[in-house]
């Protein structure tokens, strides 16, 4: 039909307007929240490290793959996030697929919420403990789950800070609450919350000032931190556990040195330039209040993913392609990631946007809603 809307090449670096295959867009489809992936700093970091290191370590970190790049990266990370210890994989998919296995055993019990990230939903499966799941944000949901459960059994709580397609956040407070009263082990997916909520970037664990209940959180570096890999957070105990265990850890070359530079680098400079979150927040407040008052219909959203929900697949496909050739890039979001009624284009904001190119994202995508009868 004319409107796959997947694999499309890029001609450059990530950034607020790309060359995608013949056109100029707007990038409003990247998860690029701090808009560093095209910084100097960042770059020089990753070759820097290129040409000490090398380009690839040729081995698991369990064997010959650590470098001291590796643990210095892992040391900032935990003092950033007020952890004992974290490890560091290399990709974000990685680490829930490889830690979530290890937490739990046969006769325990995961619990998490419906939308989490398919990552989280893999992990599970990989599990030999018992997996349920609760109405996504619905507290009463998870409190009837954890009745469920064996009152002496493990019984761990893994959601998403930020649900990277709605954009809402995880109803943290009542979710510790319920740790407390059922004795439960609670982990966060950081990966949408890290350089986006929290003093510097610290995450919704920080948000809420939550951190310390929070058992482990993860993350990545493929969002705010200009780069590829993950981490996982936690107790001196829990790190050392995983370390030898986790199986994505152990049997997966370890993540490459320009990627770890680079996103050592990005944290660096998350932390020495708040202004960047700052401009993150103002440029996603205007694009929230534009859309809004345009018609759209945009859910619950409280960050700068901001779902523009069509709740029709082939006419979400259609939205896409006529956005395209308008100049204006998104990502469709349809089933397996939501359901067939709640169908939308995701538009997400990066802290160098201007309030000129999202007027200039938000006339296009108002012309194509139009047109498609989507809003009035």
């Amino acid at each position: 039909m004319g409107v796959y809307p997947y694999f499309r090449e890029i001609y450059g670096k990530q950034g607020t307007e790309v060359d995608m295959e013949g056109h100029h867009v707007l990038m409003f489809g990247s998860n690029a929240y701090t808009g560093l992936t095209g910084d100097e700093r960042v770059i020089e970091a990753g070759v820097r490290a290129l040409r000490q290191y090398g380009a690839g370590c040729a081995g698991s970190r369990f064997l010959n793959g650590t470098l001291d790049l590796h643990t210095k990266l892992e040391k900032e990370l935990a003092a950033f996030l007020g952890k004992d210890g974290a490890l560091c994989f290399s990709t974000g998919f990685t680490v829930n697929s490889g830690v979530v296995p290890c937490l739990t055993g046969r006769g325990d019990y995961i619990i998490r919420d419906d939308r989490d990230h398919a990552s989280i939903v893999d992990g599970c499966r990989l599990s030999l403990s018992t997996n349920l799941k609760y109405k996504h944000n619905d507290m009463a949901d998870l409190e009837r789950v954890l009745q469920k459960c064996e009152p002496d059994a493990v019984k761990l709580i893994i959601v998403d800070g930020v649900f990277s397609m709605e954009g809402d956040l995880a109803n943290l407070p009542e979710i510790i609450r319920l740790k407390h009263k059922y004795n439960a082990t609670v982990m966060v997916d950081e990966a949408h919350g890290i350089g986006v909520f929290g003093r510097d970037g610290r995450g919704v664990c920080d948000h809420f000032g939550l951190t310390d209940e929070v058992d482990l959180i993860m993350g990545t570096f493929s969002k705010s931190l200009a780069s590829i890999g993950g981490f996982i957070a936690a107790d001196a105990a829990t790190i050392n556990w995983l370390r030898h265990h986790a199986r994505t850890y152990i049997f997966s070359a370890s993540n490459t040195p320009a990627a770890t530079a680079s996103a050592l680098e990005a944290l660096h400079i998350l932390q020495q330039e708040p202004e960047r979150i700052k401009a993150l927040w103002e440029v996603t407040n205007y694009a929230l209040e534009r859309f809004r008052s345009a018609g759209f219909e945009i859910g619950e959203t409280e960050s700068p993913i901001i779902p523009l929900y069509v709740r029709d697949p082939e006419k979400t496909f259609t939205v896409t392609k006529l956005a395209f050739d308008a100049g204006v890039f998104i990502n469709p979001v349809i089933p397996p990631a939501c359901a067939p009624q709640d169908t939308l284009v995701r538009v997400a904001l990066m802290a160098t946007h201007t309030k000129e190119q999202v007027d200039r994202a938000v006339e296009a995508l108002t012309r194509v809603f139009h047109e498609l009868d989507i809003i009035k």
